[in-house]
């Protein structure tokens, strides 16, 4: 789906144009399910995110051990 916006006279500003675009795409909704859909992440496996999570604390401890040891912010 395409949105046109044509000039209503010759000597209209091009700032009125693109403030009619942006209404006309906030109206159809475009943008909201477009972001959506740059949100949408597919299902991920049980294993992958328990791997993920393990990676995470360990990092984390790691982290702390070197802040502990001064070795790092």
């Amino acid at each position: 789906m395409s949105i046109k916006v044509e000039r209503k006279d010759p000597k209209e500003a091009s700032e009125n144009i693109l403030r009619r675009f942006n209404r006309k795409v906030l109206q159809n909704g475009l943008l909201a399910t477009a972001k959506a859909e740059m949100r949408f992440s597919k299902p991920e496996s049980r294993r992958k995110r328990r791997a993920r999570a393990i990676l995470r604390d360990q990092r984390r401890a790691e982290k702390a051990r070197r802040i502990k040891m001064g070795l790092a912010k």
